[in-house]
């Protein structure tokens, strides 16, 4: 892959990445069939679909867990098939499971010397990171003892020590309470103001909506669409809810989408004053499972 001398490299490249293998009876399974799409330098990308449809087998490709059938990808300019692609990376797996009669200290030290990070510079990561995801007061605990939601935590902090210029998070909201889906909502929005590139997979439409750039959707391996989380919901405009001023007291009128100009007119020749106009859209969730349907789920 060639890249142009006055722009960075693409965070991610993939080019009709296909894995095939044999299920249960030695059928032919077709996990990925032909996946292409780039993300780019500073943006948050979502990767959305239901179980099964391949999201995960596309993460372990890029992470070099698992090699394609065929097809290529790159990180930063760097194909997945060299071992340095994965200096580039901080990576989640799906379901986390570490060294589980070490602390969470102990094991983010691990991480670290793994990573060849400075003594003192991976001492004051630790303890920023295991503050930053709330693990502070049970760091020296071994992990074995923690909840589930702890250990994603945990999964989100080795993830964040090296601070790369790469997230690669297989659904990183999983098994959190409320309280933690909104610190990493957080964690994810830092990360773009600071100009890291972030790619996640989810099965919530939710967690899209609030944090990406973009989204690609994929069913039963195959990528249905790319599209800009604004564009979405731009286009899924139905209709408005007018709020109306007059008479000293104020009403609502919903007006469909192409009423609009009319309506308008309407209420001013009747001498009312429109204080708020707020569209009505059809969510993400909509626009997922418009695509889902269209493919007879």
């Amino acid at each position: 892959m060639g890249n142009n001398e006055t722009s960075p490299a693409p965070a991610i490249v993939i080019e009709n990445l296909v894995k095939t293998y044999l299920g249960k009876k030695r059928a032919r399974v077709e996990a990925l069939k032909g996946i292409s799409l780039s993300v780019a330098t500073g943006e948050v990308f979502g990767f959305l679909g239901p179980n099964g449809a391949g999201k995960s087998t596309t993460i372990k490709c890029l992470v070099g867990l698992m090699r394609p059938s065929s097809g290529s990808a790159w990180i930063k300019g760097v194909s997945v098939s060299q071992n340095e692609s994965r200096r580039h990376i901080g990576y989640l797996p799906e379901n986390p499971a570490f060294y589980d009669y070490l602390s969470a200290l102990e094991y983010l030290q691990f991480v670290g010397n793994s990573f060849g990070m400075p003594a003192a510079a991976l001492t004051s990561r630790c303890d920023e990171v295991l503050r930053q995801l709330d693990l502070w007061e049970a760091r020296k605990r071994a992990i074995r003892g923690y909840s589930k939601g702890m250990v994603q935590r945990l999964g989100i902090a080795q993830a964040l020590l090296h601070d790369p210029d790469l997230y690669i998070l297989d659904e990183p909201m999983s098994g959190l309470d409320p309280i933690g889906r909104a610190l990493v909502k957080d964690i994810i929005l830092d990360l773009k103001r600071r100009g890291k590139s972030v790619f996640f997979s989810t099965h919530i439409t939710s967690d899209v909506e609030s944090v990406c750039d973009r989204v690609g959707i994929i069913l039963d391996g195959e990528l249905q669409s790319v599209e800009l989380v604004d564009t979405i919901m731009a286009q899924g405009v139905l209709g408005y809810t007018l709020t109306l001023r007059g008479a000293n007291q104020e009403t609502e009128r919903y007006v469909p989408k192409d009423e609009l100009s009319a309506a308008m007119r309407e209420i001013q020749s009747s001498g009312c004053e429109i204080s708020l106009i707020e569209p009505k859209r059809k969510s993400l969730e909509d626009f997922f499972l418009d695509i889902v349907r269209a493919k007879g789920r």
